[in-house]
């Protein structure tokens, strides 16, 4: 079965700058006299009526299809084409759909017939079922996108999310950042005046927006302090982002285990218990977050205890190296494989926030200690994963004040960094590839 890809990035400047369009002016004389069929999804249009409609709750590929004409013995046909291409069972509701009909006359006499359905798997990719004749064919394809590179910046008023929608920025950046900076910036302790500034890829197909590609640097100012992001793979395939000088924003811990909640409660020795009423220790820091939120593990270490804890209710706690253990309490359940002896990863998905035990409402007790002491997990002192090495210290330099001058807004559009800036192993690997070839 062939597969096809309508797929066609343009990159467009923004962020300072200026682009030149390569395509060659043709003059009239060199234009086809014969004009261009008029494409939709790879398919001619002309001849055809265009409907566009929405997978119901509830509604089989079979009704979809029965509705339009299409027999039973078609849709079994279609279903055994598509196994290997798109199977008909990620077919899913509030999706949309388009369909082809054309008015045409045969041995059943004059009627209309569906001879393609395309099934719209989100805003860019799409899969074309075709009918014509007595044959079914399945291909996927993708919409045109431009991508247009931003660089936008923010003050913080109240909260990250906050600042994201008064600068009507995409909503997708909060989560980049809390992936790129989970490891040194505390995004339960944002303070108003905290400021960040971004390059970023904004996809858009026939104008409007559908998401965001690469983030090609930040810097994120929190707490007095500025927190840069260059990114670089000094491993093959393996993107990671930086501090200015060098070094990881990686470190043993992440900062929290959780994303988008609050902090409700901290590590304090002497906390009036909102069940039983009176001042004892409270070592750990509570999350109030919505029931059933994930809960990731804060680095690698193996599960030492996962059951019922008593007023801590459901409760995972995992043995991390340096002596350390950390402690998930209250959860709702545990994530799949997760028992005594489980070994776990950074940011792997542990539990769900619940209420169990003795609790007041939804939330995650997380406590962390060291040498069989509680410390509070606010405050936990870490060194950065490692840093840039010698070898590719003079490269990552050179991204580095490249995506700072693109940051300051002074950069010019052949200064902008690309993938083979970032990716540089890959790059070399790829340029050995091609002289072997040539060979």
């Amino acid at each position: 079965m062939r597969l096809t890809s309508l797929l066609m990035i343009t990159f467009v400047a923004a962020c300072g700058g200026s682009s030149t369009d390569n395509a060659s002016d043709k003059s009239t004389s060199d234009m086809a006299t014969v004009a261009e069929p008029e494409l939709l999804y790879g398919i001619d249009i002309a001849g055809y009526t265009i409907e566009n409609d929405t997978v119901r709750m509830g509604e089989t590929v079979g009704g979809i299809l029965g509705r339009r004409g299409i027999s039973a013995v078609m849709v079994d046909r279609l279903d055994k084409a598509a196994q290997e291409v798109f199977p008909l069972r990620q077919i899913r509701a509030d999706n949309a759909y388009t369909t082809f009909t054309r008015h045409t006359v045969d041995s059943l006499g004059e009627h209309d017939k569906v001879d393609y359905v395309v099934y719209h798997r989100n805003a860019i990719d799409y899969v074309v079922f075709g009918f014509v004749g007595d044959s079914v064919s399945v291909s996927l394809g993708s919409r045109p996108v431009t991508v247009v590179r931003q660089c936008r910046e923010a003050v913080i008023t109240s909260s990250l999310w906050g600042a994201i929608m008064e600068q009507e920025l995409p909503y997708a950046l909060a989560a980049e950042f809390e992936d790129i900076y989970q490891w040194t910036v505390d995004f339960f302790g944002i303070q108003e005046g905290d400021s960040f500034k971004v390059i970023y890829d904004q996809k858009y197909v026939d104008d409007v927006s559908v998401g965001i590609g690469r983030i090609w640097g930040a810097e994120f100012h929190h707490g007095g302090k500025t927190f840069y992001a260059i990114p670089y793979a000094q491993e093959e395939g393996k993107l990671r982002y930086w501090e200015a000088n060098g070094e990881s924003l990686r470190k043993q811990l992440l900062k929290a285990p959780l994303k988008y909640t609050r902090i409700s409660s901290k590590f304090s020795n002497s906390r009036l218990h909102p069940v039983h009423k009176v001042y004892r220790p409270h070592h750990g820091v509570d999350y109030a977050a919505p029931s059933g939120t994930h809960v990731h593990s804060v680095a690698d270490g193996v599960v030492i205890f996962a059951g019922w804890g008593g007023g801590g209710g459901n409760t995972i706690k995992i043995q991390h190296a340096g002596s350390i253990v950390t402690g998930y309490l209250h959860l709702r359940g545990f994530a799949k494989g997760i028992r005594v002896g489980t070994r776990v990863t950074q940011g792997q998905l542990i539990g769900y926030v619940g209420s169990t035990g003795t609790s007041t409402g939804p939330h995650l007790d997380y406590r962390i200690w060291k040498n069989g002491t509680a410390i509070d997990p606010l405050k936990v002192p870490q060194e950065p994963a490692e840093p840039i090495s010698a070898e590719h210290k003079e490269r990552f330099e050179a991204v580095r004040d490249r995506v700072m001058r693109e940051l300051e807004g002074v950069a010019t559009a052949e200064e902008r960094i690309t993938e083979s800036d970032i990716f540089p192993v890959k790059q070399e690997a790829a340029t050995e590839q091609s002289n072997d070839d040539a060979e």
